[in-house]
């Protein structure tokens, strides 16, 4: 990809990259923050909040490592303001994904979840997940 890639990460994939430092989401995480801009919205920080306070967490990694972790996202990401809804996943929880994509001008989304690879591309943004997303940074 010769341009900076403006990328959308799903909850899913983040939380993967959270607990699981040498996985394939972490390292499309990392890979994302080097090579481009991350984006999150109101609606994608708050879900993330909630998901990274679970305890069922705690034996991958604290809640306070969770939460540095989310404070440091919040703080490097660019934080997008909703101007576009959509009711198109067949998930709505995933709209929100969608919404933030199209908002913020996305190139990508990244997400393991079914019902948002399905919709690829959508509004002109590739949905991809994290091993395609590697492959497709990392072409020379």
């Amino acid at each position: 990809m010769t341009i900076e890639p403006r990328t959308v990460f799903d909850t899913g994939v983040v939380v993967s990259a959270v607990l699981l430092p040498r996985s394939v989401p972490r390292q499309a995480f990392d890979l994302a923050v080097q090579t481009g801009r991350l984006l999150v919205s109101e609606a994608t920080i708050e879900e993330l909040d909630e998901v990274l306070r679970r305890s069922k967490f705690d034996k991958y990694i604290s809640v306070r490592h969770r939460l540095e972790f989310l404070m440091a996202l919040v703080n490097q990401a660019e934080i997008v303001p909703i101007t576009r809804r959509f009711s198109a996943c067949r998930d709505p929880k995933d709209d929100k994904f969608l919404e933030l994509a199209v908002s913020g001008r996305a190139n990508l989304i990244v997400s393991g979840d079914s019902d948002l690879l399905h919709l690829n591309p959508f509004q002109g943004v590739t949905v991809i997940n994290p091993s395609d997303f590697l492959r497709l940074l990392q072409m020379p």
